[in-house]
């Protein structure tokens, strides 16, 4: 197996999307990156599955897998990262107030590494103050967390702003994550 291009950091909690995480999480293996999982503290966190069955007006959740943090957010060292993916599910809303969490979402802004978001997973960027003028698909029930913060609610299945590539929810998965990877081997060639 050949070394990988970079290394690029998922975050997540318990209560994250498990399609929202698994997804990425494979296509950056297939792209030749190594996924790193942060979240709060060093352990397994619990995914969930996410769906409006018939007949409900809400989203109905259950288990789904579970996934193991490599680094938690106090050890992140952003400058070994080529990029960042904010994961959808109830763990933003969670995890958001971490300090760590907020000031290495700031550094990837600052540094212009390419970064993506799903679902609830604004709810991270929005907290940590980036989102000001800045275009961002979510989930529609998200739209007020963004638009509070400045932001700008674009309902279609990829939204490229700067180096933020956004989706809407996991159906829109092979519409932004093969752009947002597009990104991450664009900057790791001009920084060789």
């Amino acid at each position: 197996m050949s070394q990988p291009k970079g290394k690029v950091l998922i975050v997540v909690g318990d209560a994250t999307e498990t399609v929202d995480t698994l997804y990425p999480y494979y296509r950056l293996i297939e792209g030749g990156y190594q996924p790193v999982v942060t979240a709060p503290e060093k352990r397994k966190y619990q995914m969930v599955l996410h769906e409006v069955k018939p007949g409900w007006t809400i989203t109905k959740e259950w288990e789904g897998y579970s996934i193991d943090c490599d680094v938690p957010f106090a050890e992140v060292r952003p400058e070994e990262y080529a990029g960042i993916f904010f994961s959808g599910g109830r763990a933003p809303e969670y995890i958001r107030e971490d300090e760590n969490l907020l000031n290495f979402t700031r550094w990837f802004w600052d540094n212009q590494r390419p970064m993506a978001s799903v679902c609830h997973g604004v709810e991270i960027p929005a907290r940590a103050g980036i989102v000001l003028g800045l275009r961002m698909a979510t989930v529609a029930k998200c739209k007020f967390d963004l638009e509070v913060c400045g932001g700008i609610y674009v309902n279609e299945p990829c939204v490229i702003d700067r180096h933020m590539y956004s989706g809407r929810t996991y159906h829109d998965s092979g519409h932004f994550v093969g752009p947002w990877i597009a990104a991450l081997d664009a900057w790791v060639a001009a920084n060789a």
